[in-house]
């Protein structure tokens, strides 16, 4: 191993970039952590009283780093391979299912891993056999997908707010299994996950969003309505895993009251579920650019650049 002293131009520019490069992740993933701007004082003190036992921050950014890095290597692998990952993310309204969606996708090329988070159904779709808007956003070979809600809209929410008939509820109930075998038989790697918070906890996330103008927007009719009916939900909770917990996609439980165990939790155990292996990849070279000496950079008139404010 080399001494500092014995560090070429060229190990320290490398070094220097090195350092530059974790600057500026740390710089963006604390960006991304700040999500209290707005919160009184007196809110934060609630929130800090009810979590005692929080993840501290140096444990959670360093294996944040990591699985991040081992998340680049499965999109690797399965754009190499043409496998397909499937993976749905199902919860209670605030229970982190978008923070960890975003987590995983942070560094991911987006052409390679897409999340799907469908609206409501319209008319048409109303019409059609009930799996078939999500089928076309289902992955080819060497393509991931997330869906922030899936299929299972049907079980949950539909049938807690009276969107859909029992006999539909039903229906769907009878199809969902073989439906999910089909594409595991396909060669799709199905994951079903569902982010479990407790009842306080959600009372407590509610509140916070009420009193931040920033997340604010996260709370719609609908959100409330489900902090009404959360009873009605466990139900609802309860026999969906009941009557859809199969051996070819089963599901799995994230325990969400702490996010940034939840976020690590559950990329761990993604990774162990996916038989992702370390795939070469050819050097790359930066190629000589060309010059030409008779071209002349033109000057850009002053109004076309963005003011420099900061």
């Amino acid at each position: 191993m080399k001494d500092e002293n014995d560090l070429t131009p060229l190990d320290d520019m490398h070094k220097d970039w090195l350092e530059a490069e974790l600057e500026e992740t740390l710089d963006e993933t604390f960006e991304m952590e700040f999500s209290e701007p707005m919160l009184s004082r007196e809110i934060r003190k609630i929130y800090r009283k009810a979590h005692p036992d929080l993840l501290d921050r140096h444990t959670y950014f360093r294996n944040l780093l990591r699985l991040q890095s081992e998340m680049i290597k499965v999109q690797d692998w399965v754009q190499a391979t043409g496998a397909k990952v499937c993976i749905l993310f199902e919860g209670r309204d605030s229970a982190g299912k978008g923070g960890v969606i975003k987590r995983i996708t942070q560094r991911l090329n987006p052409r390679v891993c897409r999340v799907v988070a469908l609206p409501a159904p319209n008319q048409r779709q109303q019409s059609q056999w009930y799996f078939q808007r999500y089928v076309e956003h289902l992955p080819a070979g060497g393509e991931m997908a997330l869906f922030d809600r899936s299929w299972y809209n049907r079980a949950g929410v539909e049938r807690v707010m009276g969107f859909a008939s029992e006999e539909q509820v039903e229906m769907f109930f009878r199809d969902v299994s073989e439906f999910e075998r089909m594409l595991v038989r396909n060669g799709t790697i199905l994951l079903k996950y569902w982010f479990s918070i407790t009842d306080a906890e959600q009372q407590l996330r509610f509140q916070v969003r009420i009193h931040d103008p920033m997340k604010q927007w996260k709370l719609s009719p609908m959100d409330l309505q489900s902090r009404v009916r959360w009873e009605q939900y466990t139900k609802a909770k309860e026999e969906m895993f009941e009557r859809t917990n199969i051996d070819e996609a089963p599901w799995y439980i994230v325990e969400g009251n702490d996010k940034k165990r939840e976020r690590l939790n559950c990329m761990e155990h993604i990774l162990t579920k996916i038989p992702y292996e370390p795939v070469e990849s050819e050097r790359v070279e930066l190629p000589e650019r060309e010059y030409n000496p008779d071209y002349e950079r033109r000057v850009l008139p002053d109004e076309l650049y963005v003011p420099k404010v900061y």
